[in-house]
C-alpha cells in the first residue's frame, strides 16, 4: 500500500458514518475553506522563515486539505482523488509541450510567454463553453487576498499594454492619489475617502509589481516586524512597571524608536 492510498483510507475513516470523527463527518466544502487558505498561509511563513523541518508538517496538512475535498467529492459522486491527479498532469503536460513534446523553448523568458498563452487558450475555450466573451481578466479568483488579485489584475491587463511605463510614473500617481484622499478627508467625505484608501493601496501594489516585489511578502515581512518592536516596548514599559495603556504616547514612540535604533 502506498503512502497517498493509506491517507485516502485515514480520510474516508473520519468522514465514515458510523465509526468517523464528529466534527470530519459535520464538515462539507465551504466550512473547510477557511482551514484550506490558513494552512496555504501557514505553507508559506514557513518557508520565509526557512524552518524546513516545520515545512514537511505544513505541507501534510496543506495536502490533506486537498484530501479532504477529494472525499467530499467522492461522497457526493462529482469525482475522486486520482481524477484531480489525472487533471494536473495532463495540464503540466498540455502547459509544457517543449519537455514532453519537440516544440523548443528559447529560455525562462520564452517559457513563461508560452505558459500564458497556453493559458489565455484555455481561458478562451472556457469562456467559449459558457457563452459569454473572453476577457485577459478571466481566471484571476475574487477569492484572493485583496493585494493578491490587484497584482494579478495588474498583471494581466500589462501584457495587453494597459501599464505605467516606468517606476517613476506609478510614484506620480501614488503623490496624487494621496492628494486627493486628503482632500475628501478634510471634506468628511467618507465613502469618497474610502475609494481613495484604496486607489492608493492600488497604486502602492502597483509600485510593488513594477520593482518586482511581491507586496503580500512585504507586508508579511513588515507585520512581523512591528510585532517584534512592539512586543519589546512592551517589554521596556514592563521594566518600568508599567503596562501599555498606563504610557503616553510620546513615552511609547520613544521606547519605539529606542527599540529600532538598536536594531540597526
Amino acid at each position: 500500500m502506498n503512502d497517498m492510498t493509506r491517507l485516502l483510507e485515514i480520510m474516508a475513516t473520519l468522514r465514515d458514518p458510523v465509526r468517523g470523527c464528529p466534527w470530519d463527518r459535520e464538515q462539507n466544502f465551504a466550512t473547510i475553506v477557511p482551514y484550506t487558505i490558513e494552512e496555504t498561509y501557514e505553507v508559506a511563513e514557513t518557508i520565509e522563515r526557512g524552518d524546513f523541518a516545520e515545512l514537511r508538517e505544513e505541507l501534510g496538512d496543506l495536502l490533506f486539505q486537498i484530501v479532504f475535498y477529494a472525499q467530499l467529492a467522492l461522497e457526493q459522486g462529482l469525482f475522486e482523488f486520482r481524477d484531480v491527479v489525472a487533471a494536473i498532469e495532463a495540464k503540466l503536460i498540455r502547459r509544457h509541450p517543449h519537455v514532453f513534446r519537440a516544440e523548443y523553448v528559447a529560455d525562462a523568458a520564452a517559457q513563461t510567454a508560452a505558459w500564458e498563452h497556453h493559458k489565455a487558450a484555455e481561458r478562451a475555450a472556457k469562456a467559449a463553453r459558457a457563452g459569454r466573451p473572453a476577457s485577459v481578466l478571466d481566471g484571476v479568483s475574487s477569492a484572493l487576498p485583496a493585494t493578491t488579485r490587484a497584482m494579478k489584475l495588474q498583471q494581466r491587463a500589462g501584457r495587453v499594454g494597459f501599464d505605467w511605463p516606468e517606476a517613476s510614473a506609478v510614484l506620480d500617481k501614488i503623490e496624487e492619489e494621496i492628494a486627493e484622499l486628503r482632500t475628501e478627508l478634510l471634506a468628511g467625505a467618507r465613502k469618497r475617502a474610502q475609494e481613495e484608501v484604496g486607489d492608493l493601496l492600488f497604486s502602492v501594489i502597483n509600485l510593488a509589481r513594477h520593482v518586482d516585489i511581491d507586496p503580500e511578502s512585504a507586508l508579511r515581512h513588515t507585520n512581523a516586524r512591528f510585532e517584534r518592536r512592539f512586543r519589546a516596548v512592551e517589554s521596556k514599559l514592563a521594566e518600568r512597571g508599567m503596562a501599555p495603556h498606563e504610557a503616553t504616547a510620546d513615552e511609547m514612540d520613544a521606547l519605539w524608536n529606542t527599540v529600532k535604533a538598536g536594531e540597526t
